[in-house]
């Protein structure tokens, strides 16, 4: 894994990678904990604003990520009240973040917890909590600067020492912000954004296209990139792409040693999706720790 020189940086899992993908929010960047908390405000905006007697008309299973809702049914009983008011509990912004929104479109995130909450989730719902997301999240981003975690700028510099490609993938349209804000836009060699994703047309994860994208601009397999990766989705699309190793980041397990996350039910979550590894910070996949030898 290390064209420009005879040692390598990384740790073994990732030396028979040529090339590596990395998505940007949570896994570069400070950003996931600032999308989950504008979307936190717009979905529970949307939420309390919806009539006292909204019913699940279409979809009550949880967990569902597509497909839509008729609107909201009249003439509710009491029992048909009670689920309107359980479907109607504030958007969870870890768990409820993590199963249907993270490393998604904002479309398909907004589609994918309005659908399992049994909830209208028409095309013209679906681009208004959206929208209001957009907004929220644009406002704290011009506020303040997404920080960049310092694990991860060890390791994208160590990688861009030892003249290893490197490519960013991020369903996001303010990727290309979010990494010039935190200075390491200027460590990639290619970007695949929401702005080229929506132009290209490409679908959102789990289908890898975002991710397979950014190999070909890279000009290596899929199956000799390694893919980084914190979303559930993410990692399932990385798998799907035959990315070698997909690697999971759970940022939950905080602070240690390689492997810290291996026990959290994040990291089984991720691993079940596809994750090969689980790291808690990307200084983690950096050789040298602990007496790794590079």
């Amino acid at each position: 894994m290390s064209p420009g020189t005879a040692r390598s940086p990384v740790v073994p899992a990732l030396r028979s990678a040529r090339a590596v993908v990395f998505d940007t929010d949570g896994v570069l960047t400070d950003s996931a904990r600032v999308h989950a908390a504008a979307w936190k405000e717009a979905f529970d905006a949307w939420l309390t604003a919806l009539p006292r007697d909204t019913t699940a008309t279409a979809r009550t299973t949880t967990g569902a990520t597509t497909g839509a809702t008729t609107g909201a049914t009249t003439g509710a009983t009491d029992d048909s009240a009670g689920i309107g008011a359980a479907a109607r509990r504030p958007f969870d912004a870890a768990e409820d973040y993590r199963r249907y929104v993270d490393g998604r479109s904002r479309l398909d995130g907004a589609a994918a917890f309005l659908a399992a909450r049994g909830l209208p989730a028409d095309r013209a719902a679906v681009e208004a909590v959206a929208a209001d997301k957009e907004r929220r999240f644009t406002e704290r981003l011009r506020a303040r600067p997404v920080a960049a975690y310092p694990g991860s700028v060890r390791l994208l510099r160590a990688l861009r020492g030892a003249g290893v490609p490197m490519a960013a993938a991020s369903a996001s349209r303010h990727a290309r912000e979010v990494l010039a804000g935190a200075g390491l836009l200027e460590l990639f060699d290619a970007l695949v954004d929401g702005v080229e994703a929506a132009r290209l047309g490409l679908p959102g994860k789990p289908d890898p296209a975002l991710f397979l994208e950014a190999a070909r601009r890279l000009g290596v397999p899929p199956g000799r990139c390694a893919l980084v990766e914190d979303a559930l989705a993410g990692v399932e699309a990385g798998r799907r792409g035959g990315f070698a190793p997909v690697v999971g980041v759970d940022r939950a397990a905080g602070a240690g040693g390689a492997g810290t996350g291996a026990g959290t039910p994040t990291a089984r979550a991720l691993r079940r999706h596809g994750a090969d590894l689980v790291v808690a910070d990307l200084a983690e996949l950096l050789a040298g720790r602990e007496g790794e030898p590079a």
